[in-house]
């Protein structure tokens, strides 16, 4: 059965890329994940290969029991994106993810030249809470079990991001 993205991409969405492209890809993450960070950098090489037709959205799914630091650095780079540097702190943290750790999230703030005091003031928000956990219901509506997990033009793509590159070469040759 495939699954769908519950709810379409939207305003709440963080979207890097052409809007109104021909290949919506969204990644539901935890940036403490391992196989999140190995799809890193295919993702990046896939925005590069398909740019312009290609729109990426991330959207959280921490897997906080087994990654203890996973929820801090989604609010992280929620906290980064109201001084509108999400993307800056989402590839901050995938680039250093093994120093994912409170003071970590400090230093990977304080490099991409936030407002450290509004930084450390937002991090507080409800709202960003509220954020992440949208995100997660939204992933666990539309049929996610496991990071990274992603969706083309909608719908579940089963497979990991290597395969996700080649089915977009081949589709596109």
């Amino acid at each position: 059965m495939s699954s769908h993205l519950k709810p379409p991409v939207n305003e709440k969405d963080h979207s890097e890329g052409t809007a109104g492209a021909t290949i919506e890809l969204v990644e539901y993450g935890d940036y403490q994940c391992p196989h999140c960070g190995a799809a890193y950098p295919i993702i990046k090489k896939i925005q590069k290969t398909f740019a312009p037709q290609i729109s990426f959205v991330f959207r959280n799914f921490p897997l906080s029991e087994i990654h203890p630091f996973a929820v801090a650095a989604a609010i992280a780079a929620e906290a980064a994106g109201m001084q509108l540097k999400f993307w800056e702190m989402h590839d901050m943290i995938f680039e250093n993810q093994s120093s994912l750790n409170s003071r970590g999230l400090q230093k990977m703030a304080a490099a991409i030249g936030l407002d450290m005091e509004v930084f450390e003031s937002d991090l507080q928000l409800e709202v960003l809470q509220a954020k992440v956990e949208a995100d997660f219901e939204s992933g666990v509506r539309s049929g996610v079990n496991g990071t990274p997990s992603f969706f083309i033009n909608g719908n579940k793509f089963d497979g990991g991001a290597n395969d996700l590159y080649n089915m977009l070469l081949e589709t596109s040759g």
